[in-house]
């Protein structure tokens, strides 16, 4: 059973009409993935996938925290360019926001910089728990997760909306102690749907602030 992002931040709510104005996603729990959602009818047209194991260069400009992931995991990010530099910015801390919730499961710690540099306010509380739990089951995750069909809207200057999709049925779940990993079969639940929100703070980063997902949605199934 795929627990790789378990329906972690299902139960937050989003205040705006984003969620409803952005392509739906799919997503699934228990598939032997990692993620959470994944859009149904993945826009194959996201051409610029953007491969992310961070490494050390890739965050360490001016005060942005380093991230980094082992090498038998990976992260990849379609649809990158969109040849709007604002809407580019929100998806590039969009998915640093992911990395940095993954990099605190591989170190095995809710304090690691990165997870509170670019998650705030309740999607920072709800990433705590879900790595937590992480640690408590002595448990992390190997393999590739497609994130895809991302979208951006904006409300006002400072504050935007991020829907996509999330891929899981090429991660699977790792326990450190015992070394198993579970490749149970992918289903539908490999697949999660996402709805973020994100805030522009003092330093122009887009922290995301609130999240919902939901695994199995019928968006997100390949």
């Amino acid at each position: 059973m795929n627990r790789r992002r378990p329906t972690l931040l299902a139960a937050l709510t989003l205040t705006a009409t984003a969620a409803l104005t952005l392509s739906a996603c799919g997503s699934d729990d228990d598939s032997p993935a990692k993620g959470e959602d994944k859009i149904a009818g993945a826009d194959t047209g996201d051409k610029a996938s953007v491969s992310q194991s961070p490494s050390p260069s890739q965050t360490s400009a001016g005060s942005r925290p380093e991230i980094t992931f082992p090498s038998d995991v990976k992260n990849v990010f379609e649809g990158g360019g969109t040849g709007d530099a604002k809407k580019d910015a929100v998806l590039k801390d969009s998915s640093l926001a992911v990395n940095a919730v993954d990099e605190a499961i591989f170190k095995g710690s809710t304090g690691t910089k990165a997870l509170g540099y670019y998650n705030t306010e309740k999607a920072l509380s709800s990433s705590i728990t879900y790595v937590q739990g992480y640690i408590d089951d002595n448990d992390t995750w190997i393999g590739v997760t497609r994130y895809f069909n991302r979208k951006v809207t904006f409300s006002g200057e400072d504050q935007a909306y991020v829907t996509y999709c999330s891929d899981e049925s090429k991660s699977y779940i790792k326990n450190k102690e015992t070394g198993k990993v579970d490749r149970s079969a992918a289903t539908a639940d490999s697949y999660v749907l996402y709805n973020t929100k994100l805030a522009k703070n003092a330093v122009g980063v887009w922290q995301t602030t609130d999240i919902a997902s939901n695994r199995g949605d019928k968006a997100c199934q390949p």
